[in-house]
């Protein structure tokens, strides 16, 4: 578990696992547009398919950063060398969460639901309308969450 606490490659103080994270974070919304791509091109089984492999490896991913962050002593661990102000860093890291459990909310819905519904044969077809809204919705919320949490990553090794 050493390895995850030597200094990353994005050039700051972050430890390596929080680089590794953040990159992730920051290229997920061009992995899911991309898996989106194919459902535009009526490629369904590929779509559901790399879906389901990004939201899987984004599960794995998140736990893997909760480790490091308990492991290296939380939020607080963290803030020692910021420059930032404690409240301001607080309030954004609070947001993150709040945007990012939402979003995995909805993500999990739209996976589990189109999961069901593709295996059924109801999609594409009748529930196509319920899925594309509700995709639209995760998608936004990976886009917030990937900014946010790159916002969190700033404050807490950059600034």
């Amino acid at each position: 578990m050493d390895y995850m606490f030597k200094t990353g490659f994005l050039g700051t103080s972050a430890p390596l696992f929080m680089d590794m994270v953040t990159l992730i974070v920051a290229i997920l919304p061009l992995l899911v547009y991309g898996a989106i791509v194919f459902a535009r091109k009526k490629m369904f089984k590929t779509h559901m398919i790399l879906q389901n492999i990004i939201f899987v490896f984004s599960v794995i991913i998140v736990l893997y950063f909760e480790l490091g962050v308990r492991i290296g002593g939380g939020f607080n661990g963290f803030m020692n060398d910021s420059e930032v102000s404690y409240n301001y860093a607080l309030a954004v890291l609070i947001l993150h969460i709040i945007i990012a459990i939402v979003m995995l909310y909805y993500w999990t819905v739209t996976i589990f639901t189109g999961n069901y519904h593709y295996k059924k044969g109801f999609l594409p077809g009748r529930y196509s309308n319920f899925h594309r809204k509700i995709a639209i919705k995760t998608f936004l919320g990976i886009i917030f969450t990937s900014f946010s949490g790159i916002w969190v990553y700033l404050l807490l090794f950059v600034y």
